[in-house]
């Protein structure tokens, strides 16, 4: 994907949520306050797409003076957990956002829930509905077809108060009844159709315990919950345009504060999906580790990846606001990723598969330390000390016994520059007379050439980066590829079938460079040719610590072997 530079820091202070909000401000309206909220329900891990929509509420309100309430939306006891509100309050201040002393839950509101429905019970605008949630599907209709009203819906007032608090005691078993509101069966708006308020859950919720039997329904509880808040400005992706006119109603009903809700397009990727119940099942399924599998598309599982706070940010402001649905490509997200590593990750070597090379012309038992630079982005990043030695690893993949065309890397006869170091060429292979595989690769080197530089003009294309043998240490390192394999996953019904096999290749006999051995967790490396990686969160495997990829390099001559087998319909050259 080839993005202008300029393009990329040049994102529009003002988009239309933003337009708005300051025509509202300047004009006085809501006494020119600016009161946001984010409402995520606290049953599951918060994804990529939950950052665009909290960034804006929190960057929104912090750009009018004004401020972002964080509000869980814990209204369902059967999926919500304590784990999920703190993994949640963890991403947002991980993001760089703080709600202070704002943080509220539904459940702090359903006493004045409970009490706001008896209003509308008394008013003749909500009935005890006795029909099972199959019938009421079925007495709903169609978006063509008008609905049914239902056979208990003229009950009286006091009747359905009456069932409404033995609701509430717990008389009645889950499903039996539900709390409808009294709107219009015929209604265009499918959501207007007498939509249930409350239904029985008797489960114990993670903050009420097992006082209540009954509990709001999302469309309840939203537009309330924003009212007794006092929030001016209700930001909601487009998803919930249809049901705004049914928050409106309930707030007209009750005759209290009136919040603005406005829409915007949610954020959709390719290769990924973002619909919670999906990711559940992924997690539940056992098709990935857990919510921080780092091929997860969640906030954690990208902090665990080694995305940072600011790569994130980046990326969600460089998608905007818009009121139209649309699909980013996730390389975007990854453009983020190298631009950010490439001026702040050091460079080190590390070697996945390694083949052992010996210079035979190398001193035995001789050691000495070249100097590499840690990151030639960043200057003030100084030098570190490299070993180097007579035996040292290098990729397998990095020699070849018969080189194709435009394979600059080892062969026979053939002269590269070692990263830091020499010149070698190679003299001789030995390979095991069973197997066939090669198991050593013999090699002289040019003394003159320190450095990895030459001043008689001679040309070496190749540029090979190594570990000495002698020092390296071991490690696990985890490739990670994209979880699906279709980049329209989101909108497949059967998205289980296009899970990607080889998503996770984990290589665990890796051979590093000793000045990354003691790594700390989270820590941000460039292997040199290989990509952006990450000390993973988990310690060690088998005694050796775990590297994941962030984000690949780009790898020009894979593209170049993929094509020539394409042209020659041979099979790629191994």
């Amino acid at each position: 994907m080839n993005i202008n530079e300029d393009e990329t820091s040049n994102v529009q202070s003002k988009d239309f949520i933003r337009s708005i909000i300051d025509v509202d401000v300047k004009s006085g309206k809501n006494d020119g306050k600016v009161v946001t909220r984010f409402p995520p329900e606290p049953n599951g891990f918060m994804h990529i797409g939950h950052a665009k929509a909290f960034a804006l509420s929190f960057s929104v309100a912090e750009e009018m003076g004004g401020r972002c309430n964080l509000r869980f939306d814990d209204t369902n006891p059967l999926k919500e957990e304590t784990e999920f509100v703190e993994a949640i309050k963890k991403d947002i201040n991980w993001l760089g956002f703080d709600w202070g002393a704002d943080e509220y839950y539904a459940s702090d509101y359903y006493r004045q829930l409970f009490d706001f429905a008896v209003e509308l019970i008394k008013g003749g605008k909500a009935y005890v509905d006795d029909l099972s949630a199959e019938e009421i599907r079925e007495h709903r209709g169609t978006l063509t077809e008008p609905g049914e009203n239902s056979p208990f819906r003229d009950r009286t007032a006091a009747e359905n108060l009456e069932l409404f608090e033995k609701m509430k005691e717990g008389a009645f078993k889950d499903g039996e009844r539900v709390l409808r509101a009294k709107i219009d069966m015929a209604a265009p708006n499918i959501n207007m159709r007498d939509p249930v308020m409350y239904r029985i859950i008797h489960a114990t919720h993670h903050r009420t315990g097992n006082e209540w039997n009954i509990y709001p329904t999302y469309d309840w509880a939203h537009g309330q919950s924003d009212s007794i808040e006092g929030i001016t400005h209700s930001l909601c992706d487009l998803s919930f345009e249809d049901h705004r006119p049914l928050y409106d109603w309930f707030l007209v009903q009750l005759g209290i504060h009136h919040p603005q809700q406005i829409e915007f397009a949610r954020l959709n990727l390719t290769y990924t999906v973002l619909s919670k119940r999906k990711l559940r099942k992924l997690v539940e399924g056992g098709y990935v580790s857990g919510w921080d599998d780092p091929r997860m598309p969640t906030l954690s599982a990208l902090r665990r990846r080694g995305y940072t706070p600011s790569i994130i940010r980046s990326f969600v402001e460089r998608v905007g606001i818009s009121k139209t649905h649309s699909t980013v490509d996730i390389a975007l997200l990854e453009y983020f990723a190298r631009d950010e590593l490439n001026k702040s990750a050091p460079r080190v070597m590390a070697v996945l598969d390694p083949l052992k090379v010996i210079i035979d012309n190398y001193p035995e038992g001789e050691t000495e330390l070249v100097d590499a630079e840690n990151n030639p982005e960043d200057p003030s990043s100084g030098l570190r000390k490299v070993p180097f030695a007579r035996e040292i690893f290098i990729e397998r993949e990095d020699f070849r016994v018969v080189a194709p065309k435009k394979y600059y890397r080892l062969a026979p006869g053939r002269e590269v520059r070692l990263k830091h170091a020499y010149y070698v060429t190679c003299q001789d292979v030995v390979t095991d007379k069973n197997s066939g595989e090669i198991t050593e690769v013999h090699c002289t080197y040019d003394p003159e050439t320190r450095g990895g530089w030459s001043d008689d003009g001679r040309k070496v294309r190749g540029t090979l980066h190594w570990v000495s043998a002698e020092h390296a240490h071991e490690a696990e390192v985890r490739m990670y590829e994209r979880l699906f394999i279709r980049e329209d996953v989101e909108e497949l019904p059967h998205y289980i079938d296009y899970i990607n096999e080889n998503s996770l290749k984990a290589f665990s006999t890796c051979k590093i460079e000793p000045s990354i051995s003691a790594a700390g967790a989270g820590e941000r490396y460039q292997f040199l040719r290989q990509g952006y990686f990450c000390r993973d969160r988990e310690n060690t495997v088998d005694g050796k610590p775990i590297f994941s990829r962030i984000v690949p390099l780009r790898d020009s001559w894979a593209k170049i072997e993929k094509q020539l087998a394409k042209e020659k319909g041979a099979p790629n050259h191994e």
